[in-house]
């Protein structure tokens, strides 16, 4: 899969068939429109934009990705995508009008065979351009516009924002079951101030970043060291700690069976199961019992396959 930082991509992936979108998540929404294109037979490529847009516009917007960048690079490698044209969004590129962004970027500079779009689709200065706009200039540029229906989840539409609630419901079996794959968060262990040790469970402290916010709770996870293979079974909390007056949010995992330090190291954590949501003990010891009931449930919740 080649990766183009600007429009300018080589000859040989032009008159390809085009998906255009932020692709969020990379969800079976996604997935459908991927299939469309594939079959065309042709080469495949992917138009997107790094940082999301509305992340771009509204800076106080932190907790909102399903996916970081790297993730859905790597999502989109296992959709096999020949390749990737992955445009800066910032003040400059906002302001180009939606017929330029077709004229100039899309026609001159990709010159896709067909581009595929969902029927919400939006885009340029204001998000002006829409659907009708592409279909408009469809022969003036050389495309054929195929629109995709919306993938949809009992009469429901599958879309990156519903899933976002869903997370922040901890509705993590539908997510999973949207996603068609456990919701996953990377980071770095951070050095914490060892309170799960004191209270007899070790846990790797992560950042959230710019993921969305799950619900505050008790977690099932799977967890890989440094993108290996090897999957760890575990228990996560995601919270505040208000039994300790805590303030940040952050994520701990007890991982099962290990026991050695991995400050520094690259986590990998799937959400497998909610097990319940986030509570204020009374005391240390009240906490203590209720985190051993946590780690017998997360345990059942973890068995069976799940995809990964």
């Amino acid at each position: 899969m080649k990766i183009f930082n600007n429009p300018i991509i080589a000859k040989k992936y032009k008159r390809s068939s085009l998906a255009v979108g932020n692709f969020d998540g990379v969800h079976k929404g996604h997935q459908k429109v991927f299939k469309y294109a594939k079959s065309t037979k042709s080469k495949f490529g992917i138009l997107t934009f790094s940082p999301l847009p509305v992340m771009f516009f509204n800076k106080k917007i932190r907790n909102y990705r399903l996916a970081s960048e790297d993730q859905k690079f790597l999502l989109l490698k296992k959709f096999a995508v020949d390749f990737i044209v992955n445009i800066k969004f910032n003040k400059n590129f906002s302001k180009i009008s939606a017929e330029n962004f077709i004229k100039n970027i899309i026609y001159k500079k990709i010159n896709p065979k067909r581009i595929f779009v969902s029927n919400n689709f939006k885009f340029g200065n204001k998000r002006k351009g829409n659907v009708n706009l592409l279909k408009k200039f469809e022969k003036k540029y050389n495309y054929q516009l195929v629109k995709i229906s919306p993938h949809e989840y009992k009469k429901k539409m599958v879309s990156s924002t519903k899933i976002r609630k869903l997370l922040q419901r901890g509705n993590i079996n539908l997510v999973n079951k949207l996603l068609s794959r456990s919701w996953l968060i990377d980071g770095y262990v951070l050095k914490g101030k060892k309170l799960g040790r004191k209270l007899g469970y070790r846990t790797c402290n992560i950042k959230i970043k710019d993921y969305v916010l799950p619900k505050a709770g008790i977690y099932a996870v799977k967890v890989s060291l440094k993108n290996k293979k090897k999957l760890y079974r575990g228990v996560a909390y995601l919270g505040s700690r208000p039994t300790f007056k805590g303030k940040e949010v952050l994520l701990e995992i007890n991982i099962f069976g290990i026991k050695k330090n991995l400050y520094r190291k690259k986590l990998r954590v799937y959400f497998i199961k909610f097990i319940r949501k986030d509570k204020k003990f009374k005391s240390s010891s009240e906490l203590i019992r209720q985190m051993n009931k946590d780690v017998i449930s997360a345990k059942k919740g973890l068995k069976g396959k799940m995809a990964i």
